[in-house]
């Protein structure tokens, strides 16, 4: 019983040494852990936060999380790079971006929790361990937030050209009603509002397993239902597998790149693994790395045969000539297959990616709730009462909101700001922070691994960024600001 006072004396003064040592509003984990540890939390303000209010997660729970953060409609542009690559390539990378991935999500999972007991439940705060208070933040912060917040954008365009898509199938465009009732501005807000709603009945990240369970079903039935319509509907007329023609060698390389960026884009998520483990209990006989690996081994398998199937049957039924393009996924599929399949199907499938880019942005959407609350409870030390957490997210969700009206071409941008953000959060950073934090031997197996990694993924990112560069240089960008 004394044990148990003298931690918890001992983690209320961590607290208040955690208050004292911020840097740019971020506080840092507690650098000092007490020695007599036997569970339980060392960050007391953690408990205020909405990813870790709630320590009672499951297995289960962390697999849905992660499955519904992971598989989204951006991997259903893997028919467009096995266009480019062939069939070869094309299954040579995938593989190899899905180990890479699988790699580096191990290193998360161990990172995440100290021998001491300190956990890192924010990307950011581990950047900043592993690298220091001014290098991390300056790696890990915009790359970390606009995953998160720049995902609740990209979710608003997506879900409001669904609605539209879906308004137009009903009216079956003009013959029933009037498919140009909703403008884009409108599918938008109805988009938002509710996603919003949704997100009010919800506290914190553990509370929203249930909503993760449904986007997982959605996703795994909308991918299973857009390769099996490709293949059981037969192929395109004179289809062929070789590689488009180019008009010059700079082009080709663009090309290639860019469809290797779609494969290395196709895998998400890595920017909330750590917070998803937030939400798992944790003490010194069963650390919350042991349920985490179960999740994510679980869930990669899923995404992973999902991503499969998704390219080679797309590729295999459309070759070189794959309708998709960006993230008008949908509404190609809804066009090439508009006389061959019933209104329901296409009514069934938008209402499924309509409703998985809802349980989605609960997911990232938490990420954004929890950094405004943060800023909060350092400044007042105390929680977030209930009618600010409502007026906050009200405000997230109405800012999200106005950036996809005025920048409703942020998809395009995709490639360039995903090659800046997620391929360095996901493949590059992990292996750097491992040999940071870790120490394992210089020039060794585990050392020299994470380093040719981490130099490879460096590179692979510039060279992302330049044909991302070339390419809008080459065909141009429609800025078609507040003109969704």
């Amino acid at each position: 019983m004394r044990d148990q006072e003298d931690v918890e004396t001992n983690s209320r003064q961590g607290f208040a040494q955690d208050f004292s040592n911020m840097d740019n509003g971020v506080p840092q984990p507690v650098t000092m852990s007490p020695k007599n540890w036997a569970g339980g939390e060392l960050n007391p303000q953690d408990a205020w936060l909405p990813l870790t209010e709630s320590r009672k997660g499951t297995i289960y729970s962390t697999t849905f999380h992660l499955l519904c953060s992971g598989l989204g409609i951006q991997a259903l542009l893997l028919p467009v790079a096995f266009a480019t690559l062939g069939w070869a390539w094309g299954i040579i990378c995938l593989s190899i971006v899905c180990s890479w991935k699988f790699y580096t999500m191990s290193l998360l999972v161990r990172l995440h929790e100290s021998d001491s007991g300190i956990r890192y439940s924010r990307y950011v705060h581990l950047a900043v361990t592993a690298f220091g208070p001014k290098l991390g933040m300056l790696l890990a912060l915009f790359p970390a937030m606009y995953l998160s917040g720049g995902a609740c954008v990209q979710l608003i365009i997506i879900g409001g050209g669904i609605i539209k898509l879906l308004v137009r199938t009903v009216c079956k465009d003009g013959a029933t009603c009037d498919p140009n009732s909703m403008h884009g501005i409108l599918c938008f807000f109805v988009f938002m509002f509710m996603a919003i709603c949704v997100a009010e009945y919800f506290p914190n990240l553990n509370s929203v397993a249930g909503v993760s369970v449904i986007g997982t079903i959605t996703a795994i039935v909308y991918c299973t239902m857009i390769w099996a319509l490709s293949i059981g509907k037969g192929r395109l007329n004179d289809v062929s597998y070789e590689p488009p023609a180019m008009d010059s060698t700079m082009e080709s390389f663009s090309s290639v790149l860019n469809s290797v960026g779609i494969i290395f884009l196709a895998f998400r998520g890595q920017n909330v693994i750590l917070e998803i483990q937030g939400t798992l209990p944790s003490n010194p006989r069963h650390p919350s790395c042991k349920r985490a690996w179960s999740g994510v081994t679980i869930s990669h398998v899923v995404i992973a045969l999902c991503l499969f199937s998704l390219a080679l049957g797309g590729y295999r039924a459309y070759g070189n000539k794959v309708p998709f393009a960006n993230t008008e996924v949908v509404k190609a599929v809804s066009q090439f297959h508009a006389q061959k399949i019933s209104q329901f199907v296409l009514e069934l499938l938008c209402i499924l990616v309509l409703i998985n880019c809802l349980t989605t942005f609960q997911i990232y959407g938490m990420v954004v709730f929890d950094n405004f609350e943060m800023k909060y409870t350092i400044r007042k030390k105390q929680p977030c009462p209930r009618w600010l957490r409502i007026v906050l997210r009200l405000f997230v969700g109405g800012f999200a909101f106005f950036l996809a009206v005025a920048l409703p071409f942020l998809g395009r941008l995709s490639p360039l700001l995903g090659a800046v953000t997620s391929v360095p959060l996901t493949y590059v950073y992990p292996c750097f922070m491992w040999n940071s934090i870790k120490k394992p031997k210089p020039k060794g197996v585990i050392w020299c691994t994470n380093m040719g990694l981490g130099c490879l993924g460096v590179v692979l990112s510039v060279l992302f960024v330049v044909a991302a560069a070339w390419d809008l240089a080459d065909k141009g960008l429609v800025a078609n600001f507040f003109k969704p």
